[in-house]
């Protein structure tokens, strides 16, 4: 390859706001206020807020360059594992930011907004016929909510059995979030350990499945990238011992259309809309992550609910046996009009043809790099497929200085250092939105980072050089943050 992705560029320096600011500049005029100063603003404010006195173009300019230091899908691939950083249809964003739909007030009266709780039943069962599950609740604002959601209808459900359960299996596969979600319901994690292959072992399960275990949360398919075959057999060993099955859905992206999450014996499903459903996400949100649940399950569901009588839509409360309302109003309705906007433009057989690319991509980098990168589970994988450091280490090269050394080259890098049963982890996940010449391009400039682990190695552990910031001590940075950012020349 003769030619990086990233080969530099113009950095412009920007300092904090309130360095650039100058005394008596104005970005905007008001008239005059004939009101006077109420008392009671001068008590709160004390001596006044030190907002800097910024002129319009300060401010256009200052977020402009700030934004040209990011990087996002919109940029250029996003390998991230783990997470489904796929490309947003422009569409989407469009359709959510109609202005009736956007500026909806959600305390509106049933009858006044019958538009939008159209949208939010159609999403409704929609995203039911896509999993096989029979209902679902919007409300959950990310995975991890959604994971907490899962957790109070198991607890909910036991208890209207009469029988509380302590106890939770979750296999060292599972997101990170699954025995924090349990937890916070007053759960015990029990872990399950993969065999060699990255699966789970049914006779395992059956071992530690007991009357005082309410369940399991697995992640299908797994961090690792792999499916779990034996999903029915585990789902029948769990029921057979009075436990629910839960299912996190936050990978669903290599499996819409092609599996039925209720014939695989699951209960409850949670989605990341801003995965799956190509929402933007990262940053800390927004995010959706419905609970689809079997129709046993479904009185749980948190409240409201939209229901459809006749050619009415209306909310419905009354829902004795529900966990509650866990989200103010109707959930993060902006990402639910993208995702709903997104399911009518791909139809089902978009849908799974977006999987299957996205499994042939993850399949096709697994297949170009694992001449040049340890592979620790060499089967065919799902959307995502898992390296480590293994062959670099006799270089005294680590997996972040090749993470560091891609962004030099102009790529994101991929998820380092998790799922945490492969040491030195590097998780790619390409998706579907990604062509094969660019999937090429990553490629080469892999195999090319890798020849220079070998023959300049000074070049990955000075990596990144070509950032406006150079690489940071994070554990001092984790330990001692730095709030004010840099002064003077020190980066």
């Amino acid at each position: 390859m003769n030619e990086k992705l990233g080969t530099g560029g113009l950095i412009l320096n920007e300092p904090l706001l309130w360095h650039k600011g100058k005394k008596g500049r104005i970005g905007m005029s008001i008239p005059a206020s004939d009101v006077p100063a109420a008392a009671i603003a001068e008590e709160l404010l004390g001596n006044g807020v030190d907002f800097p006195d910024l002129s319009e173009v300060d401010v256009v300019r200052h977020y402009t360059r700030l934004s040209q230091w990011n990087f996002g899908v919109d940029t250029g691939m996003y390998p991230l594992g783990s997470c489904t950083m796929k490309y947003n249809p422009k569409t989407n964003e469009r359709q959510a930011a109609t202005p009736e739909i956007a500026g909806a007030h959600p305390m509106l009266a049933d009858a006044l907004c019958q538009g939008t709780l159209q949208i939010l039943y159609e999403l409704q069962q929609y995203l039911a016929t896509i999993t096989g599950l029979d209902a679902v609740s919007l409300q959950p604002a990310a995975g991890a909510h959604g994971e907490l959601t899962g957790m109070l209808i198991f607890h909910a459900w036991h208890r209207s059995h009469g029988a509380q359960r302590h106890k939770i299996l979750i296999p060292d596969t599972a997101h990170g979030t699954n025995p924090a979600s349990a937890a916070l319901c007053g759960y015990k994690s029990v872990p399950i350990p993969s065999d060699e292959q990255g699966m789970l072992d049914p006779a395992l399960v059956a071992a530690l499945m007991d009357e005082d275990t309410a369940g399991i949360m697995l992640t299908n398919p797994n961090t690792l990238g792999l499916f779990e075959e034996h999903i029915l057999e585990i789902a029948k060993i769990v029921h057979a011992k009075g436990g629910l099955v839960y299912g996190d859905g936050a990978n669903m992206n290599a499996v819409l259309g092609v599996i039925d999450a209720k014939k695989c014996g699951i209960d409850v499903l949670h989605l990341n809309l801003h995965k799956t459903f190509s929402t933007p996400h990262g940053g800390g949100g927004p995010g959706a992550g419905p609970v689809c649940v079997t129709r046993e399950l479904a009185p749980f569901l948190p409240v409201p609910r939209v229901v459809k009588e006749g050619a009415i839509y209306r909310l419905e409360h009354d829902r004795p046996q529900s966990v509650g309302r866990i989200h103010g109003f109707h959930g993060n309705f902006g990402i639910l009009v993208r995702a709903y906007s997104y399911i009518l433009t791909m139809g089902e057989a978009g849908l799974k043809k977006a999987s299957q690319l996205a499994v042939l991509n993850a399949n096709y980098i697994k297949e170009q790099l694992k001449t040049v990168l340890h592979l620790p589970y060499d089967r065919p994988c799902m959307h995502e497929c898992v390296f480590s450091d293994l062959w670099q280490q006799e270089y005294k090269i680590s997996t972040v200085d090749m993470a560091k050394r891609l962004i030099d080259c102009g790529y994101h890098p991929p998820t380092i250092y998790f799922p945490l049963i492969v040491h030195g982890a590097m998780m790619i996940e390409p998706t579907e939105t990604e062509c094969k010449d660019d999937i090429d391009q990553f490629i080469d400039t892999v195999k090319t980072m890798v020849q220079e682990a070998a023959e300049q190695p000074e070049l990955l552990r000075q990596a990144p050089q070509r950032t406006k910031v150079r690489r940071l001590d994070e554990v001092q940075a984790a330990r001692c943050p730095c709030l004010i950012g840099p002064t003077g020349d020190d980066q």
